[in-house]
């Protein structure tokens, strides 16, 4: 599937004059910009989602850095797309983006993704969850981070981020996955995130690691049913309580 978004953003500049001489005078800057997002995704619906009319768990998945570009195929490569490509079913919506070429996750894209998704699909809006697999380990922190009262829970794996605003996410349920011996994204990206979670009074973070494991740390993770129980566990009104 192709996704388009088209907004209006209002950029406003102000420019403020400390001192005014005969020569400089204060001015003030507004322009409309049209701005248009766009992204292929897969999604699978849950098997009884047409048979009835109650709202279901969404899970974004957020692929790594090998299946970008433009031919949604790729985003079959790991993780819960792989999983549903091989018959396995699931309890909750599955959203499935992916990356073009040469950038990274963009969260403005992302977000207005989940908005349309949740204006033609029955999404218990209470029930959000993130996850993500290296490059999308790290986009699962960026849109966490972004929007941090929106997602009941994440989950990254082998991710990364700058551990620097993560007291944003204090009161989120957060179970973090790494190899012992990554050589891409090492280790200590993970421990440090953990570290400063628990800095800020974060309660709710598990970390796992793997102690044989490189790069891969998506393949057990996946292949784990406590994962998926354990994010249907968690929901806005239980977190905001």
């Amino acid at each position: 599937m192709n996704f388009l978004y088209t907004f209006f953003l209002i950029v406003i500049i102000m420019v403020n004059v400390f001192s005014q001489t005969e020569n400089q005078s204060s001015h003030n800057f507004q322009k409309e910009v049209k701005i248009t997002l766009s992204a292929n995704y897969l999604l699978y619906l849950p098997k009884d989602y047409q048979d009835s009319d109650k709202s279901f768990p969404l899970v974004l998945f957020l692929h790594g850095i090998g299946e970008r570009g433009m031919d949604i195929e790729k985003v079959k490569t790991h993780g819960l797309p792989k999983l549903i490509n091989e018959g396995k079913e699931f309890p909750f919506i599955v959203l499935s983006p992916q990356c073009p070429d040469n950038v990274f996750w963009n969260t403005d894209v992302l977000s207005a993704l989940i908005d349309e998704i949740e204006s033609h699909y029955r999404v218990d809006k209470n029930r959000i969850y993130i996850t993500g697999l290296s490059m999308g380990g790290n986009g699962t922190w960026s849109l966490a981070l972004a929007e941090p009262n929106r997602f009941a829970a994440i989950a990254p794996v082998c991710g990364w981020s700058h551990p620097v605003e993560f007291c944003k996410l204090a009161h989120m349920p957060i179970w973090i996955f790494h190899g012992a011996k990554d050589n891409v994204v090492p280790l200590n990206f993970s421990e440090q995130i953990v570290q400063q979670s628990k800095s800020c009074g974060g309660a709710n973070v598990k970390f796992t690691i793997y102690p044989e494991a490189n790069h891969d740390a998506w393949t057990e993770t996946y292949n784990n049913e406590e994962l998926y129980k354990w994010l249907l566990e968690q929901s806005l009104d239980k977190t905001n309580k």
